[in-house]
């Protein structure tokens, strides 16, 4: 798929990214993902009732939900997944961190370990988009997603500042690349000890898989989080969707792009990026009355 980034060309934003990410990205990923093991994954069960599933984001882990999993364990039958490299769960060699693999372990886990069922799968940041990928590829595993200022529908600025990190993490110390951006999306009132929580949580991680999980989410042929590609991508998807944006441009751009008559995209303002730590109380809240009533 071409991407249409608003403003700054795919030239541009390639040459930004720099060559040794480039490298990374422009790999068959997802026609290799298939013939790769899939990762022994980290995964909690408690409660009982409708299956969800919580998918933290790039360089997090299951502990994200925290604020989450006693009112969801509550109400429903709640598996959070640490995803392969992140967390306790088994780190895969240098080339197996395309969206495809990750795609592939959450597909394993489902068939394997719940066969015959499906799953609403709620998922930040990174973890949006794969449970959208997911859902594209087999929507009979998912009834539902919530996409918690998942990595879809990008453009403009947010291009620019993403492009630019693929190009530092490539040259840069990941536990110095990380933190810096991650001081671009926080909110005015996030905690600061959240902030050296997720710093930390960088430095522990392998290299390898800090960079080669960022780059292929926003670039290369087959990346679903920018430009048209996005609105293509995102028009694809059968499954109702919930998309929290923190960004109000954002999620007027992406309102049109869900099909089913259930999905809406809302903008949350005075949050950052981790809008289920920021406002754990609103968006406990939220998710679970929209899941009740899917």
């Amino acid at each position: 798929m071409a991407s249409n980034l608003h403003g700054l060309s795919r030239r541009g934003v390639l040459t930004l990214a720099g060559g040794a990410a480039i490298a990374i990205t422009q790999g068959h990923g997802a026609a290799d993902a298939a013939s790769r093991p899939a990762a022994k994954l980290f995964v909690t069960q408690r409660g009982t009732g409708r299956n969800v599933m919580l998918l933290h984001g790039w360089t997090c882990d299951s502990h994200d939900w925290s604020w989450q999993l006693p009112v969801f364990e509550d109400k429903y039958r709640v598996v959070a997944a640490d995803l392969r490299g992140h967390g306790r769960s088994e780190v895969m060699p240098s080339g197996g961190y395309f969206p495809a693999d990750y795609v592939a372990d959450i597909e394993a886990l489902i068939t394997t370990q719940y066969p015959g069922q499906k799953f609403v799968i709620v998922g930040h940041s990174m973890g949006g988009q794969i449970a959208a990928r997911l859902a594209a590829k087999r929507p009979e595993l998912v009834s539902a997603i919530v996409s918690v200022d998942g990595a879809l529908g990008f453009s403009g600025e947010a291009a620019q500042l993403l492009g630019k990190t693929a190009h530092d993490l490539a040259i840069d110390d990941p536990g110095m690349v990380v933190p810096a951006l991650f001081q671009r999306v926080y909110g005015p009132a996030t905690d600061p000890a959240f902030k050296r929580w997720h710093a930390r949580r960088v430095e522990g991680m392998p290299s390898h898989v800090v960079r080669e999980s960022f780059g292929p989410l926003f670039f290369g042929t087959d990346q679903v989080g920018m430009g048209e590609a996005s609105g293509i991508f995102c028009r694809s998807v059968t499954v109702p969707v919930y998309q929290l944006c923190r960004d109000a441009a954002q999620a007027d751009r992406m309102r049109p792009w869900f099909a089913h008559p259930k999905s809406k995209v809302e903008h949350w303002p005075d949050t950052g990026h981790w809008v289920m730590q920021d406002r754990p109380h609103d968006l406990n809240a939220a998710v679970t009355a929209w899941i009740d009533a899917v």
